[in-house]
C-alpha cells in the first residue's frame, strides 16, 4: 500500500510527541480507529469515547500489525510502562497527543489539503443527506474520478476517515457531514472546507440534545463556516428557515426545489418503480420511489449543474443511483417489503407514512412502525401524532413496536380507531404476530429508528410467506 503519511509529519501535525522505540516502520499506509481492524503499517488512533476506550486495545492494534499509535498524554502516564514494552518489542511507536480525536482530524485536514485541485462538497441535514449525497456522488462519478464517504463514515470521527481515502486521482469528494451534538459541525467545517455544501432541511433529528429546531438550524448552518465569498451553498426553496440559513453567510446561496431547479419541468410519480423527471427536455428514470427522493434529486441536480456537470452526465448519474440499505429500500418476494428502516423521526415517519398510504397496491398494506428516538422531552408528543396520522390513512394494518409507540397505541385506543392495529416492545411478539398474519401479496412497510433493528424482521417475513 502508498504511504499515507510519515512518522515526522505525524508528530509535527498533531503537535504530539514521540514515545517508545520507533523503527524501521516510520510511516502509516492507513488510518484505524478500531484495533479489530488494525493492519501491517496502519496507524492506530486510541479514542476515549463514553461507551469504550480505545487505549485498552492497543495490544490488539499493535499484535493486528499498527505501526504507530495515536496515545492521549493522560492515558500514555498512566500506561506508561506496559505500553512502552509492547511498543519495544513490536518495533512500534507511540506518539503522545493532548486529544486523539483533534489530533485524528487534524490529519484528515492536512491530507485533504495536500490536493488543492479537489473540488470538495458537504452535504447535511435532518432527514435525506444521505441518499443526497448519494445521488451526487453517482452524477460526479459520470463527469470525473469522484470519492464519497462510505456508509456511515459521516461523524466527527468517521469523517476524518473518510477523508483518508482521498488520492491525487480525484477531481471531487462528497462528504455527508452528521451530527447529533453541539459543536461538531465546527469541527466537520474545519476538515471539509467545502467549495459547495447543502443543506436538505432542518428537522427535529436529535433534538434530544439541541432542544429546539432553531438550534439545530444554527448548528447545520456552521456547514457554511468556512466560506470566503466564492463559494456556494444550496437550501431547499420551501425551507422554514431558509432566511435564517442564508443570512450573513459569506458565498452565493441557491434554492433547490420544484420551483427554482433550473431546466425542471415536473415529474410523473411510478409508485415502487420510482419517478419520471422532466428536466431540460430530457426524460430521466430515477429509480428511488416517492415525492422525499424527488426533492433529494432536485437538490443533486442543483448542485451538479453549478458545478458545471454536463447534463448528459446528470441524467446518466440519476438513473444510475441505486437504494442504500434501510432507506426506502424495496425488496421483492411473495411480499413486498420497503425496509425503511436506518433512521426515523417525526418528519421521515410522516412522509413515508403519506407516500405508502398513496400507493396504489391490489392487495394488503402493512405499516410496522418502530420507536423514534433522541426525541428527548418531544417524544412522547411524536409518538401521539404518528396516531393521529395513522387515523387518517386507509393502511389495513398496523403493527406498533417499542416502548416509545406504546403512546401511540394509547392514542389509538382513547380514539376508538376501528382499524387493526398491535403494539408491542417485545421483538419476538412483533415478529411471530407478523408471522401469523402476512400473506402472500402483502406490501409491507418497516419503519422505524436504526436502534429497534426492524430490518431483523426481513429474513423471517420473508421465508414465512414463501
Amino acid at each position: 500500500m502508498a504511504r499515507l503519511f510519515s512518522l515526522e509529519e505525524i508528530v509535527r501535525v498533531t503537535k504530539g510527541r514521540l514515545q517508545g522505540g520507533m523503527t524501521d516502520r516510520g510511516h502509516a499506509c492507513s488510518v484505524v480507529i478500531d484495533s479489530r481492524k488494525a493492519r501491517r503499517d496502519c496507524l492506530f488512533v486510541a479514542l476515549s469515547g463514553s461507551k469504550t476506550n480505545g487505549h485498552e486495545y492497543l495490544q490488539e492494534a499493535v499484535q493486528g500489525g499498527a505501526s504507530i499509535c495515536l496515545v492521549e498524554r493522560r492515558e500514555w502516564n498512566a500506561r506508561k510502562a506496559r505500553v512502552a514494552s509492547l511498543l519495544a518489542g513490536r518495533r512500534a511507536a507511540a506518539v503522545e497527543v493532548s486529544d486523539t480525536l483533534l489530533a485524528l482530524q487534524d490529519l484528515a485536514l492536512f491530507h485533504l489539503e495536500r490536493f488543492p485541485g479537489l473540488l470538495r462538497i458537504g452535504i447535511t441535514g435532518s432527514n435525506g443527506k444521505t441518499t443526497t449525497k448519494e445521488i451526487v456522488g453517482c452524477i460526479l462519478s459520470q463527469a470525473a474520478e469522484t470519492v464519497v464517504n462510505e456508509g456511515n463514515l459521516n461523524s466527527e470521527t468517521g469523517l476524518p476517515l473518510s477523508a483518508f481515502r482521498v488520492s491525487r486521482h480525484h477531481r471531487y469528494a462528497v462528504f455527508e457531514m452528521a451530527m447529533n451534538h453541539e459543536g461538531e459541525m465546527d469541527g466537520l467545517s474545519r476538515i471539509v472546507k467545502p467549495a459547495a455544501a447543502l443543506i436538505t432541511n432542518i428537522g427535529s433529528a436529535h433534538i434530544e440534545f439541541f432542544g429546539s429546531r432553531r438550534r439545530i438550524a444554527l448548528e447545520k448552518k456552521k456547514i457554511f463556516k468556512y466560506f470566503s465569498g466564492k463559494e456556494m451553498g444550496f437550501i431547499h426553496e420551501a425551507e422554514p428557515y431558509f432566511n435564517f440559513l442564508e443570512n450573513e453567510v459569506k458565498g452565493t446561496i441557491i434554492p433547490f426545489g420544484p420551483k427554482s431547479t433550473e431546466g425542471y419541468r415536473g415529474s410523473m410519480d411510478l409508485g415502487l418503480d420510482g419517478t419520471s423527471i422532466d428536466w431540460e427536455g430530457l426524460q430521466v428514470h430515477f429509480p428511488l420511489f416517492g415525492y422525499h427522493n424527488l426533492l433529494n434529486a432536485l437538490a443533486a441536480i442543483t448542485l451538479t449543474q453549478n458545478l458545471g456537470v454536463p447534463p448528459v452526465s446528470i441524467r446518466r448519474g440519476l438513473e444510475n443511483v441505486q437504494p442504500l440499505f434501510g432507506r426506502s429500500q424495496i425488496i421483492r418476494g411473495c411480499i413486498t417489503i420497503i425496509q425503511d428502516c436506518y433512521n426515523a423521526n417525526p418528519e421521515s415517519m410522516r412522509t413515508v407514512l403519506e407516500i405508502f398510504d398513496s400507493l396504489s397496491w391490489q392487495e394488503r398494506k402493512i405499516a410496522v412502525l418502530g420507536s423514534m428516538l433522541e426525541l428527548g422531552r418531544e417524544a412522547e408528543k411524536a409518538h401521539e401524532q404518528v396516531a393521529h396520522q395513522v387515523i387518517t390513512l386507509k393502511i389495513d394494518l398496523f403493527f406498533l413496536f417499542g416502548q416509545e409507540m406504546e403512546a401511540a397505541f394509547e392514542v389509538l385506543k382513547q380514539k376508538g380507531f376501528k382499524g387493526h392495529y398491535f403494539w408491542t416492545d417485545r421483538f419476538e411478539t412483533l415478529l411471530e404476530s407478523l408471522k401469523d398474519t402476512v400473506k402472500t401479496g402483502d406490501l409491507l412497510l418497516i419503519k422505524g429508528s436504526r436502534g429497534v433493528e426492524l430490518e431483523r424482521l426481513v429474513e423471517p417475513l420473508l421465508r414465512s410467506a414463501a
